[in-house]
């Protein structure tokens, strides 16, 4: 399906009629339109889906332009209506859904229901018109309401959906991938042959049965009515397995999501480790400090005067010896020997000692060399002291700044620990305690085994009723050969069932080998799209599961859950167009590629991500119409730009009023 262009008249903010025209240039493939926030991207996104089935989502349930309203007068009319162009096998359709207000002598809008026409022209030329009665069925035909959403969407939509889909909640997108890849004629030529999820009397199979005739022999009445019963009780124990495996899907989906946050989370405990033994260092770090301080006080104490004085007492003993001072004293002769001599007027030898005589004076002048006096002598022993204190004196600066170097070190070690610990902090606020994680992942573990279990033995005995089954219809069978009419019926029966088993087998055939393909295709592109270390695995019934492949690049590349999400459900909806776009031209399986409509699809990533969104999707989906933000814009606009064949933008006059016009760069 590709879509040539839509109208709008008096559609919400879009007053008067509007048009625009898609991009169906196979190389520039990409129509885009951006305006602001509030300027009418949503609306404009929406009239699509409200054309085709009439939904929108729209709080004010009034569509009609309030610009447009403002100017009616009691009892006017005005028409809304969108009308889409489009190509579908094929075939040009033109779909128009319209709703007429009149304004009341209240002043109250009063909206008519809506009406869908659709017109096409046929193989021949000519213009044909669905009837009203067959319109809804031939949108049907063209793009079922339940797969549109996969087509039309918006950040949050998408966001939903790639939660569902992850979730186990993926029926929808299991019935999805089979009508768009084509597997639907199986699915419903099988149900036509024995019902949907069981034998249904409405069935071909079901209707033969209800079609033997008892009146030959009341056993095939008995027969068929304990057929009845243990089909019923059958019936009972698969209801009870469906619920029990939509309970294991959700309890393996805990189990995975617990296990990979448990991958995640399980450094916290070697982290937290690793801090006690930096606090520990840091504890012994301090110590050592503690003490050295303590050492450097106590030998600051001990040794500082001599250290300060060590210069003064140098330089002393070098004018010391510069000077030559002469001792002239006499050993052990003090100035109370010299004064007691003279008052005797007699020497020590028995000299008189007559005053102003020349003994007096030899006297007086020794008592200028004789203590204490004894100038010479004080210096002698000066000079010998000091030499003695020089050569025992410690170098304090060495000693001190050692210690000093130590303390350094160690206060540079706590610093690098702190550094360690801050970092460790980092990681362990990005964290979260296993403990619980572990604990809750042990229940589910067990919760699994006995839901496993309960189904195992469910299934043992569904096969034990199936047994008995088969033998009641066995026995039915032989007793039906003694009659024409229950002949007919099981030979009639034995086709049907031939023909549902042939093709059964043929579709799982198919299924498999198309869930396969797709699993492939998925990957190719959530790589593309997404790389965080993860690829993504489809189980039998659709659910898509992540599956942790590097562990150092996952916890590396770790984005929000949103961003994950959506690449998940891009790279889903990607691939089911690359694998419709490949089934085209298949025999087999007969497909139609549709667009990919999106409502600020980017929002949710970051410049890289947008880069590779912007590179995967044009390539894969044969047309691509996306409506974003002008913050978006610049950098969609720089890798899609080889891509845009055409480009509007949403010009916001007022509140009211948005016009669309084309821009050409």
């Amino acid at each position: 399906m590709l879509l040539l262009s839509m109208k709008l008249k008096d559609f919400r903010q879009f007053e008067g009629e509007q048009e625009v025209y898609f991009s169906t240039d196979t190389d520039k493939n990409v129509t885009i339109i951006m305006g602001e926030n509030g300027s009418g991207k949503t609306t404009f996104a929406q009239a699509f889906t409200w054309c085709l089935y009439g939904k929108v989502d729209f709080n004010d349930p009034i569509l009609i332009s309030k610009a447009t309203a403002q100017n009616m007068k009691s009892g006017d009319k005005e028409t809304v209506y969108v009308k889409l162009v489009l190509q579908h096998s094929g075939i040009e359709y033109h779909v128009t859904r319209s709703q007429t207000y009149q304004l009341s002598s209240t002043g109250s809008l009063k909206g008519s229901p809506t009406k869908l026409r659709i017109q096409y022209k046929s193989k021949d030329g000519q213009q044909e018109i669905v009837s009203d009665n067959q319109t809804e069925y031939k949108i049907k035909e063209i793009l079922p309401s339940e797969l549109s959403h996969y087509f039309f969407f918006d950040g949050e939509r998408i966001g939903k959906m790639s939660k569902d889909i992850q979730s186990g909640n993926s029926t929808d997108f299991a019935e999805a991938v089979k009508n768009l890849l084509g597997l639907k004629s199986y699915t419903a030529a099988m149900e036509h042959l024995r019902g949907s999820q069981r034998l249904s009397k409405s069935s071909v199979i079901g209707r033969y049965d209800e079609m033997y005739d008892s009146s030959s022999d009341s056993r095939i009445g008995t027969y068929s009515e304990d057929i009845r019963k243990k089909t019923s009780q059958k019936e009972v124990k698969e209801d009870r397995i469906k619920e029990l495996e939509e309970r294991m899907e959700t309890i393996t989906q805990e189990c995975n999501d617990l296990r990979i946050k448990i991958e995640r989370n399980k450094d916290s405990e070697r982290l937290a480790r690793d801090k006690a033994k930096y606090l520990e260092k840091i504890t012994h770090a301090e110590n050592i400090i503690a003490h050295a301080t303590e050492n450097i006080m106590s030998t600051f104490g001990r040794y500082f005067d001599l250290y300060f004085t060590k210069r003064l007492t140098f330089d002393a003993l070098k004018m010391l010896s510069e000077e030559k001072v002469v001792d002239k004293g006499i050993p052990d002769i003090h100035e109370r020997t010299i004064n007691f001599l003279k008052q005797r007027g007699t020497c020590i030898c028995g000299t008189p000692i007559v005053e102003g005589g020349q003994v007096d004076q030899t006297l007086n002048e020794l008592l200028r060399f004789i203590p204490p006096k004894a100038l010479g002598t004080l210096i002698g022993e000066y000079v010998n002291e000091s030499k003695t204190r020089l050569r025992s004196a410690t170098d304090l600066y060495v000693l001190i700044s050692d210690m000093l170097s130590d303390v350094r070190e160690r206060a540079n070690e706590i610093d690098e620990y702190n550094a360690e610990i801050a970092g460790i902090d980092d990681s362990l606020s990005k964290l979260e305690s296993i403990g619980e994680a572990q604990r809750k992942l042990r229940s589910y573990e067990v919760n699994s085994r006995q839901t496993d279990a309960e189904i195992k033995q469910l299934q043992r005995e569904i096969g034990s009723i199936e047994k008995e089954i088969e033998r009641a219809e066995t026995e039915r069978s032989q007793l039906s050969l003694k009659s024409k009419h229950n002949r007919e019926i099981e030979v009639y029966k034995q086709y049907a069932l031939r023909i549902y088993e042939i093709i059964k087998t043929d579709y799982q055939q198919r299924e498999t080998e198309v869930r396969q393909k797709f699993e492939m295709c998925l990957n190719e592109i959530f790589r593309e799209i997404y790389n965080g270390g993860i690829e993504l695995s489809i189980d039998e019934k659709y659910n898509v599961q992540t599956i942790v492949t590097d562990y150092a690049a996952f916890n590396k590349g770790v984005e929000t859950s949103t961003a994950q999400s959506i690449s998940i459900i891009f790279a889903f909806i990607a691939g089911v167009i690359k694998m419709a776009k490949d089934n085209k031209d298949s025999d087999m399986l007969v497909t139609e590629v549709y667009p990919l409509v999106m409502d600020a699809p980017l929002s949710s990533f970051d410049k890289s991500r947008i880069e590779t969104v912007c590179n995967t999707l044009p390539n894969i989906a044969e047309q691509v119409i996306i409506f974003i933000k002008d913050t978006d814009g610049e950098i969609a606009e720089k890798y899609l730009y080889e891509k845009i064949g055409k480009r509007y933008i949403f010009d916001k006059k007022n509140q009211f009023v948005t016009n669309l016009r084309e821009s050409d760069s």
